[in-house]
């Protein structure tokens, strides 16, 4: 093995749910718009979808632009976006994976494909370690004011997003280039050395997909909702219909499973391009 080889790695996450608890919306936008409940909101675009016959991403962004009296704007939406929880240890943890990859000889990306808005993501404390934000987000004029959604990040349509990733591909617009074959050993990152983490029922069939592809596919929960029995359930079925490898409370902090479950992953990606500690330490 040469000892100086780079691999590439990467880590694909969910946003809402996985990286921060809830939706982001529901922090401080929604309770701006008027909804002290987020339920509410929800509910609300839940009926839309159904009497429209909709595509419930669509008419969510829409409803945030419609329910608005001022102007939805970037700069707004970034604002909201700012002040995002995250779980605990989200803030340390890029740093202490790529170090652990980098020991591995392994770099290692970190992407979000999120039906949860780009903009607002922009704005928050963790941006910059992402290589690239796949997420929802909407069409501006000329004033700067949002018109409608120009790209909506569904259940199912989330797997598109793990191609371009997975060939390269630093927007979601180049339908040539994402189209264009590529052979396998040639793209940037392949599915065998990409990691999902997801929250559940929206992920599952990215999960899938990266799991058919031999990657891993890891579902978090939130910690704090362990004692409901809706989750204990969603946790039930993730297991027994065989969507997730692993299955993991959403606390990134040094020591936890997580953290644990993660590098034992890194460090078997690592074993399978070549990495050997003895090698490293006779070069």
């Amino acid at each position: 093995m040469n000892v100086n080889a780079i691999t590439k790695a990467a880590i694909v996450y969910d946003f809402d749910g996985t990286l921060s608890p809830g939706s982001m919306q529901q922090h401080s936008y929604l309770p701006e718009i008027g909804y002290d409940n987020p339920v509410d909101f929800w509910n609300e675009v839940k009926s839309e979808t159904r009497s429209q016959d909709a595509d419930e991403i669509l008419v969510y962004m829409q409803m945030m632009i419609n329910k608005s009296r001022d102007p939805v704007t970037r700069e707004r939406l970034r604002f909201h976006g700012a002040g995002l929880p995250l779980f605990n240890g989200v803030s340390h943890w890029f740093d202490r994976m790529n170090r652990f990859a980098k020991e591995r000889k392994i770099q290692l990306e970190h992407y979000v494909v999120s039906s949860g808005l780009r903009e607002m993501i922009d704005g928050c404390s963790i941006r910059s370690e992402f290589t690239r934000v796949f997420a929802s987000g909407f069409a501006y004029d000329e004033f700067g004011k949002a018109v409608w959604p120009s790209v909506a990040v569904n259940y199912t349509n989330k797997t598109q997003f793990l191609f371009p990733i997975n060939k390269g591909i630093d927007n979601a617009w180049d339908n040539a280039a994402i189209n264009q074959w590529v052979p396998m050993a040639e793209r940037a990152i392949p599915f065998e050395r990409m990691i999902f983490i997801g929250d559940g029922d929206t992920d599952i069939p990215s999960m899938k997909m990266v799991r058919h592809q031999g990657g891993c596919a890891i579902a978090v929960f939130d910690p704090s909702e362990w004692q409901k029995e809706a989750t204990q359930n969603k946790i039930g079925r993730l297991i027994a219909e065989d969507r997730a490898n692993y299955v993991v409370p959403a606390d990134y902090s040094e020591g936890e499973q997580l953290d644990v479950t993660v590098r034992g992953v890194l460090g078997r990606i690592a074993r399978e391009v070549g990495y050997r500690p003895e090698a490293v330490k006779a070069g």
